[in-house]
């Protein structure tokens, strides 16, 4: 990989975006990385090669776009916008803060970065970008043990296929858009759950990095959640929302 290659991770400092972002600087990419502990960025920045600058970053803040505007500078430039910034919890109780701060983060925040990330490519239509946005499988369907969260991601994916679409629309040939799609992850976002089937996060990490460099428009990761969701999608509603599914 072309070693002047920018990416911007944002959600660096745990999880899944940590982890993509340590492979991306492995792999001869030049990394900005953002989040809200500036202790994990500064020492990411200081430690690992190919890291070469970061901003703190909360995605919930209008200076949001702010922050990634510095830290694109302080790079360059962009060729590649990822963005792991996400919160989830299961929520039968339906605790109205837990819900609306799912909401704000996972649709909200998610929507100010990667609307101001395909904003910046097409200013920019020398460059040959990319935006790749982790969803979920839980797009799949309505889970009543994380109501805001499912929900959520499956206004990510829709957010990111509209995406796709107005990029033919308006003829933007050098915007490609990326819709990761990970089943259950070891990560602190599940900490504690009892979710079957989770994967090791670094495994993940490089399927998902495999899948942007070819420039995949859709990640299902792995092939037992493919054939999951296969089948997943196809029970009627009428018997899905009988089902208790924890």
């Amino acid at each position: 990989m072309d070693n002047k290659r920018s990416a911007i991770v944002m959600g660096a400092t745990s999880g899944i975006g940590h982890e993509v972002a340590l492979i991306l600087a492995r792999r001869g990419w030049r990394i900005g990385v953002a989040g809200r502990r500036e202790d994990i960025l500064a020492k990411m920045s200081d430690e690992i090669d190919g890291v070469v600058a970061y901003e703190v970053i909360d995605v919930n803040t209008p200076e949001a776009v702010d922050g990634l505007h510095k830290l694109i500078g302080k790079l360059g430039g962009m060729h590649l916008y990822f963005h792991s910034s996400g919160i989830g919890y299961q929520n039968t109780a339906l605790d109205a803060g837990k819900e609306l701060t799912t909401i704000e983060t996972n649709c909200l925040g998610m929507a100010r970065l990667v609307g101001e990330a395909f904003r910046y490519f097409e200013q920019h239509p020398e460059t040959d970008g990319q935006i790749a946005v982790i969803s979920s499988i839980s797009r799949t369907k309505g889970l009543g043990a994380a109501p805001a969260y499912s929900a959520s991601k499956r206004f990510t994916s829709h957010y990111l296929e509209s995406l796709c679409q107005l990029t033919s629309i308006r003829k933007i040939h050098n915007i490609h858009i990326t819709d990761i799609r990970p089943g259950f992850v070891k990560t602190p976002l599940i900490e504690g759950s009892n979710f079957p089937m989770q994967l090791d996060a670094r495994k993940v990490a490089v399927s998902i990095v495999d899948g942007i460099e070819r420039r995949k428009p859709v990640i299902t990761i792995n092939w037992l959640y493919r054939l999951l969701v296969f089948f997943w999608q196809m029970i009627p509603r009428s018997i899905w929302i009988k089902m208790k599914v924890k």
